[in-house]
């Protein structure tokens, strides 16, 4: 016996936009479907009853009569307080169920026409059914006439358990739990209202519960399998279009036949009792304002009225028919009688101050004054809020309260006035959590949400707002459990505080989704969020910076554990200044010991200097083209140390077994220190053979791991708070190949006691492995991306932004190269102007490659000599030659001071015409230097003449024996710094003189006169300076003897003493291209002029005075020939006054230095170009005075 018994509910229908979210419209109609039924409004009593019977029973009559009599037992006696009826004459109306497909349709309609004659034909309906065999096939398509109706509240009942909706809350006050409406569940007074599903959804009847959340540990899969049951499963398959038909003809006799002229007939029967009691006269459908208008009585506020939300009506109590009118004509949209209705209730409920009934008038007048078609009259807003405050003060009822709030700004959304409606939902969410301690996190983040979006959909948005509340709202969804929609709402918030400035709560909102995001084990989006609070400047505490710290690497390791065997990712600490990355090529710089101090070559502890590194180039291009004997096209210098200055368009060079150090520029923005361990390059190489007997064709060497390159680990590496450190990392290669070098890897993590290193020097007093670990270290990779420099050559780059490339990073390794050290022994620092000192210099070859071609180059040769090609290598070591000469002396035979000639050849001193005197070849024995071989040479220095400190740059020169493809030559810097004091100053005149004779007795003589004066300020120490030796250098002209004016021989000058010399010189009988050198004697030693290191001094002081004759005579050959017979005149009257005549002033100074007398030699040229003309010492700056 199949015996069905429904009951209609008729529910409010508004007619409203839709709210901005789908959950939040999923959460409203199910609040309003949810709202039990109450004694004080009757929209939601039952108007009717729809009994119904099968068929196929024995005597459905009789069914019918048994559900009759039990509707009306449920209905009249006090055993069950739920369903509520809205009149005590409720409709009954029967229908009988036929099944086309099973039953005798005959019997079927003889029944019905003894229903007929029993209930009368608006009161019953015969409902054929099932037309359609179920053994036919689907060939035919029906739509499935319940998908509309049991698709929505399927989809809602499945995605609530599947994301987790709780629809409980704790109660902070007690123990228990409450749903979310606030109601508990009165199952026990029979049936309930409240239909969770739709009663033809008999899939859902197990798990109904799912809503309230008792079932909330059900599985993923049963979810989904569920759900792919229910929106697969089809309904209806044995209706045909017919049957179809019937149904819709069913309800529609049902209601204009029978639900219909039933409302009708009740609004009729409460218009004849109200009249009867009221003395209303007018009938209902003509009535007017006038006719449910009473006389006015002063309304009371709601402050003043007492609380009698207790008071109750009695059934048949006028005010309660009148409320019943307008339930009814609300529900027949009839809303503009309905409005005058709630209307005129309220007056009565006011006057008796029967508030719960007066906030129902109240709010039903408001909704029905905003669905009047055309808008008579404008919604009354205050209606809602007086109802509101009513329920909520005075009622305590904060769930009709919400219900009002729910409306209100619906209607309010409506109408644009989104401020308005903000402000009522977020009212609510304060004052349910102040109401009797009850709270629903889940409620109140559905209306802050709410609020948010009436702020960003204001017609001038309110972004900040909007963010903020959002903000709120992701709050209490965390709170609810709801992880998902918390996140989405944190996530929408970031958009409008990102790049804003706002760092405190950009922090706040990435620590909090990247909780969330940890919590839902989306680890991705969890170390993107904690990433972004670690790089950004952040005004957080040290100990809140430190809580981020440890939270991102707790929630990086579980990342890391997921794929143990996978990539390393990205750490975002410490920041990396990759532009500043420096690459150095070669070993570190030697310490110097005792009085041997090595090269100082190229060091990252250089800063860079753009003028330094162009003179050190072309002094390479140089020393280049010397060595080639010609100009080299595309010259490339030789690159040691690479930055962001440095030309970094092409592959950089690195050798075989010497190490490639990388500094790395790491800062630390926090107010905790890093500590960073394990600390390396990542590197990527192709190994190649550059060999030259594979005819240029690189082949590609099978070898891997530490055999190719090995790689320093700096075990611990400490960066204290807001510190900026450099990480020197070294790379050694062990193969030629490609390498390139990709970024750092190591363990991040930081140490104990974060506020001990704070300000102190981390490179001073910590060892290795002193820092203690403070929780958790994980381990990842930094990339170095260096952009390169923007090209602004052509038109289209400078139109556009196009970079370079950068190949820093991206070394070539070359075959093994030799590689020279060296060392300067007992080198001055500080030397008088003019004084030579003999040092010497250590050259050591410290590769596996003989060295051959060794040159140095330098800006100043006239300050050093390592002497001329016949100077004998002795002493063997400085040792022995500590109390020796400068110079080569020998012992004076004669006690006149008469000249002593010698000849000597500039191209022995490597000032021949052709020669670059700035390039000198460093004389190694049998010009090669062996592995592992060492020499020292005697290298001779001279003060330069100007006073101050001076920088004398050496580069030196050499190959290898093997000519290599990548690597033809090597080079090393030196760079000296002398200081140097005055000394003398020299002044030098000729005069002819036909009276003097030679010894043959012929004219054609000159008197030299030589002014020398002491200017030294004896800062020094130098105590006075004797001049031992005049001597002369010239093709044409020699010194032949001294004529003195006193008998003193000894020429001594103390400070600011001058002293004058008149020599004689006579002219040279065979014109030679040697030089000859004439001394003229002071003392007791001869000083060999024409030898290292007096000539090379000479020789390499005259270089500009050689360019400048050469340039006259080249000016004077390129004139016309019509002034030709002119010029020849005017040179031949200037022949006749030119001298070639060289004066070389050597002098000695004694100096006490430690209670010691020290002996100190020098010397000075004057260059004599013409017949009295005054000639002065001249140096690099002009002419010293």
């Amino acid at each position: 016996m199949l015996s069905v018994f429904l009951i209609l509910k008729v529910s409010i229908i508004i007619e409203l936009i839709s709210a901005t979210t789908p959950w939040f419209e999923a959460y409203r109609e199910s609040f309003l479907q949810s709202m039990p039924a109450s004694d004080h409004e009757f929209i939601n009593h039952y108007v009717a009853c729809m009994l119904v019977v099968s068929s196929s029973e024995p005597d459905p009559v009789e069914q019918f009569l048994k559900l009759s009599q039990e509707q009306h037992r449920i209905q009249h006696s006090n055993e069950y307080s739920y369903p509520k009826w809205f009149i005590p004459n409720t409709l009954k109306y029967y229908v009988l169920l036929h099944d086309v497909s099973a039953g005798e349709e005959q019997r079927a309609d003889s029944i019905y026409e003894e229903m007929k004659q029993r209930y009368g034909t608006q009161g019953c309906y015969l409902l054929k059914i099932n037309s359609r065999g179920s053994n036919r096939g689907a060939d035919e398509q029906i739509p499935d006439p319940w998908s509309q109706y049991l698709q929505k509240s399927s989809i809602q009942v499945q995605e609530s358990c599947e994301d987790g909706l709780h629809t409980v809350i704790s109660n902070k006050n007690t123990d228990h739990f409450i749903p979310l409406d606030g109601l508990g569940n009165d199952s026990k007074d029979g049936l309930s209202n409240n239909f969770k599903t739709h009663p033809l959804q008999l899939d859902h009847t197990s798990d109904s519960g799912c809503f309230d959340g008792t079932d909330y540990l059900k599985s993923n899969a049963s979810l989904h399998e569920s759900k792919k049951t229910n929106t697969g499963t089809p309904h209806g398959m044995c209706l045909t279009l017919t049957d179809h038909d019937r149904i819709r003809q069913f309800i529609q006799e049902f209601t204009f036949r029978g639900l219909l002229p039933h409302i009708e007939k009740t609004i009729r029967q409460l218009n004849d009792q109200l009249i009867s009691r009221k003395g209303l006269s007018r009938s209902l459908f003509s009535a007017t304002k006038k006719w449910f208008s009473g006389s006015k009585v002063p309304e009371k506020s709601i402050n003043e009225l007492k609380s009698t939300s207790g008071l109750l009506y009695p059934p048949e109590a006028p005010e309660l028919q009148i409320r019943k009118m307008a339930d009814l004509c609300f529900l027949v949209q009839h809303y503009e009688l309905a409005y005058s209705c709630y209307h005129t209730a309220k007056k009565d409920f006011l006057n008796d101050q029967a508030m719960l009934y007066a906030a129902g008038a109240l709010e039903m007048a408001a909704v029905s004054a905003f669905l009047q078609p055309g808008a008579p009259r404008p919604y009354p807003a205050h209606y809602m809020d007086t109802a509101i405050q009513t329920y909520r003060d005075i009622c305590k009822n904060m769930m009709l309260a919400e219900r009002c709030v729910l409306l209100s700004a619906e209607i309010l959304k409506s109408q644009s006035k989104y401020s308005e409606a903000a402000a009522l939902l977020i009212r609510l969410t304060t004052e349910q959590s102040a109401w009797m301690g009850m709270d629903s996190d889940l409620r109140s983040a559905l209306l802050l949400e709410q609020a948010a979006y009436c702020f960003i959909n204001m017609k001038s948005p309110m972004v900040r707002k909007f963010a903020f509340h959002m903000i709120l709202a992701g709050h209490r969804y965390s709170k609810a459990g709801q992880k998902k929609h918390a996140l989405r709402c944190y996530c929408q918030a970031m958009q409008v505080y990102k790049g804003k400035g706002w760092s405190l709560a950009e922090d706040h909102i990435n620590f909090t989704i990247g909780r969330q995001s940890f919590t839902l084990r989306q680890l991705e989006n969890a170390v993107s969020a904690f990433r972004h609070i670690l790089i950004n400047d952040s005004k957080q505490t040290a100990a809140q910076q430190g809580a981020f710290l440890r939270e991102y690497l707790y929630v990086y390791k579980n990342v890391s554990q997921l794929s143990p065997d996978g990539p390393l990712p990205q750490l975002p600490l410490p920041c990396i200044n990759s532009s500043a990355t420096r690459v150095f090529f070669g070993h570190d710089r030697r310490p110097a010991e005792g009085e041997k101090q090595a090269a100082t070559h190229i060091s990252l502890d250089q800063e860079y200097d753009s003028e330094f590194s162009q003179q050190w180039k072309d002094l390479e291009e140089q020393v280049v083209a010397a060595s080639n004997k010609s100009a080299v096209s595309n010259f490339q210098p030789t690159q040691y140390c690479l930055n962001r200055y440095s030309d970094n368009s092409r592959f950089p060079l690195g050798v075989v077994e010497e190490p490639i150090t990388v500094e790395v520029a790491f800062r630390n923005p926090l107010k905790v220190p890093l500590l960073l361990t394990d600390l390396s390059l990542l590197w990527k190489f192709k190994p190649k053979d550059f060999s030259s007997n594979n005819n240029g064709e690189s082949k590609e060497l099978m070898t891997c791991g530490k055999d190719m390159i090995g790689a320093e680990v700096i075990s611990e590496f400490l960066i204290n708070s807001e510190e900026t450190k450099m990480a020197r990392l070294k790379l050694f290669p062990h193969q030629t190949g490609e390498l390139h070098i990709l970024g750092v890897v190591y363990n991040l993590g930081t140490i104990q006691g974060t506020t001990v290193l704070d300000g102190i020097d981390s490179s001073v007093g910590f060892q290795t492995g002193k820092y203690i670990p403070n929780g958790t270290s994980v381990r990842g990779r930094q990339d170095l991306e260096i952009q390169g420099p923007r090209l602004n050559n052509t038109k289209e780059e400078k139109t556009s932004t196009k970079y370079g490339p950068d190949r820093r990073l991206d070394p070539i390794i070359a075959e093994e190269m030799p590689l020279l050290e060296v060392f300067f022994i007992n080198f001055p620092t500080g030397l008088l102007c003019g004084e030579i000192r003999k040092t010497y210099v250590e050259f050591m070859n410290v590769s596996k490659c003989p060295l051959t071609g060794l040159k140095v180059a330098s800006k100043r040769p006239e300050c050093f000599t390592f002497g001329g090609s016949s100077t004998i290598l002795t002493p063997l070591s400085p040792s022995t030659s500590e109390h020796s000469s400068a110079y080569k002396t020998v012992l004076k035979h004669s006690t006149s001071v008469c000249s002593l000639m010698s000849s000597a050849s500039s191209v022995d001193f490597g000032a021949g015409t052709g020669s670059e005197t700035e390039v000198i070849d460093v004389p190694l024995p049998d010009s090669v230097l062996l592995p592992g071989a060492s020499v020292q040479l005697p290298m001779w220095i001279r003060g330069p003449d100007e006073e101050g400190v001076h920088e004398i740059h050496f580069l030196f020169y050499y190959e290898s024996i093997k000519k290599h493809s990548k690597m033809s030559h090597r080079v090393l810097r030196h760079t000296a710094v002398i200081c140097t004091s005055r000394s003398l100053t020299v002044r030098a005149t000729a005069y002819r003189s036909n009276a003097l004779e030679d010894e043959k007795g012929e004219g054609d003589n000159m008197l030299v006169f030589v002014d020398v004066e002491n200017i030294n300020t004896s800062e020094a120490g130098v105590k006075e300076f004797h001049i031992v030796q005049v001597s002369s250098n010239s093709k044409n002209w020699k010194l032949q003897e001294s004529i003195n004016l006193s008998e003193d021989k000894d020429i001594k000058l103390a400070n600011r003493e001058k002293g004058k010399l008149c020599l004689k010189s006579v002219r040279c009988k065979h014109l030679l291209d040697d030089y000859t050198f004439a001394d003229i004697i002071f003392g007791n030693e001869q000083i060999i002029s024409s030898t290292s290191p007096c000539a090379d001094f000479f020789f390499r002081s005259l270089p500009s005075e050689f360019r400048r004759t050469q340039t006259q005579q080249s000016m004077n050959t390129s004139q016309g020939t019509v002034k030709q017979s002119l010029d020849n005149a005017v040179r031949l009257i200037q022949k006749c006054s030119e001298v070639d005549l060289n004066i070389i002033v050597l002098w000695k100074a004694y100096v006490i230095e430690d209670n010691k007398q020290l002996i100190l030699e020098g010397q000075h040229h004057v260059v004599l170009h013409t017949v009295g003309k005054e000639a002065f010492l001249r140096t690099k700056a002009g002419i010293m005075e």
